[in-house]
């Protein structure tokens, strides 16, 4: 049975290797003019926010999902023209996905002067049948905040399984078999990619009024067809192929379905390039002037509800936050060079990601540790009376 299993994903893959298959110069020439267009709107706008770092608590994690369209151009592109390699390429886009879809929630979550407080969060059909209404709180932000780290944390987990199998040819990347990891990872991946952005719509459902001044609905919308279109057309795609559906001409001669995808995506990432260019502008931030300090918290950054505060997170939600009504800081200087925005982005925003999945994992501890302690508390009880 194992052997059946190996050799089902390894024929795949050295049919990739030695069938001679070169993507065609059409579908090359294509996606090359799309991945150059996505990589110079793209850098052009980076260097735009650099430039104008004027509020590192937005833009640190803005620019991590500008980064997304460039990463998805240029990691297709690689595959399109080596399929060989297009599992590894894959799983390191989707892992940046992941990491842009945190960032997104970040930079939402900068961009508030203050929570909502008051309210109740009602579930739609069928998720109102599982979940309780959820009452407006400092718990509602910790449950949206642990909905979009954990994605982050079991992508990279599952990344580095897919990793493993690949390396026993047992991952079968598109192909739905009880004897291939690619289906299971599938399933845990859609439910945890699903949940994280459940919260994401939940917590714009919340916020939208204080969010208004930066139109909300558009980068969105923007966002979620980059991450949710992309995963769902390769998910279509893997499906067309197996029932023998996908059998159009430029299907026939791209030959592999993951060399489909990457040329869809190619395609995909220089229009998401333009449309990045007028949903995330740097002229807002231009605009500011001079840099503004302020001390208004970022929703206590999710500060623990259940435990003492942690000093770490309630040092990072005194730092400023885009204020409407700002003081001006007359010590501070007009931004920041390119070289201090980079480094900013870079150990800033790393200081953030450490503190939120370690916030992330004790919340999906505790409540094990809680229960192995109810259960000896229990068998210790049980011991006790069986002496008496």
């Amino acid at each position: 049975m194992l052997q059946k299993i190996i050799n089902s994903g390894y024929y795949y893959y050295l049919n990739l290797a030695s069938s001679g298959y070169s993507t065609p110069i059409w579908a090359v020439l294509i996606a090359g003019v799309f991945v150059v267009i996505s990589l110079t709107l793209s850098v052009y706008l980076l260097f735009e926010h650099l430039s104008t770092y004027k509020n590192p608590e937005e833009q640190k994690f803005l620019i991590g999902v500008i980064l997304m369209v460039p990463t998805y151009a240029v990691e297709s592109f690689i595959s399109l023209m080596n399929p060989a390699i297009s599992v590894g390429i894959g799983i390191l886009r989707d892992c940046y996905e992941s990491f842009a879809m945190y960032c997104f929630g970040r930079y939402l979550v900068a961009c508030l002067d203050h929570g909502s407080e008051r309210g109740i969060v009602k579930h739609p059909f069928p998720m109102n049948y599982i979940l309780k209404p959820w009452k407006l709180g400092r718990w509602v932000y910790q449950v949206i905040k642990f909905g979009i780290v954990q994605y982050m944390i079991i992508k990279a987990f599952t990344a580095i399984s897919a990793v493993i199998l690949e390396a026993f040819h047992v991952y079968c990347e598109g192909d739905f078999k009880l004897n291939c990891g690619y289906p299971y990872m599938a399933v845990i991946l859609n439910f945890s990619q699903s949940w994280a952005l459940y919260c994401l719509v939940h917590f714009y459902a919340i916020t939208k009024d204080e969010l208004a001044h930066m139109k909300p609905l558009y980068k969105f919308l923007t966002f979620k067809s980059i991450v949710f279109l992309t995963w769902w057309q390769g998910v279509a795609i893997a499906l067309l192929y197996a029932v023998g559906l996908f059998k159009s001409p430029i299907a026939q001669s791209l030959q592999f379905k993951s060399t489909v995808q990457d040329f869809i995506i190619c395609i995909e990432m220089g229009i998401a390039s333009l449309v990045h260019l007028y949903v995330f502008p740097a002229k807002p931030y231009e605009l500011m002037g001079d840099r503004f300090s302020g001390s208004v918290a970022v929703l206590g950054d999710y500060a623990s509800v259940d435990g003492p505060l942690d000093p770490d997170e309630v040092r990072d939600s005194e730092r400023p936050t885009k204020l409407r009504l700002p003081q001006p800081d007359y010590n501070a200087r007009s931004g920041m060079t390119i070289r201090e925005s980079v480094r900013d982005v870079f150990i800033g925003g790393g200081e953030y990601i450490v503190n939120d999945v370690k916030f992330t994992v004790t919340q999906a501890v505790e409540p094990v540790e809680k229960g192995i302690t109810k259960f000896n508390q229990k068998l210790h009880k049980i011991s006790e009376y069986k002496e008496a």
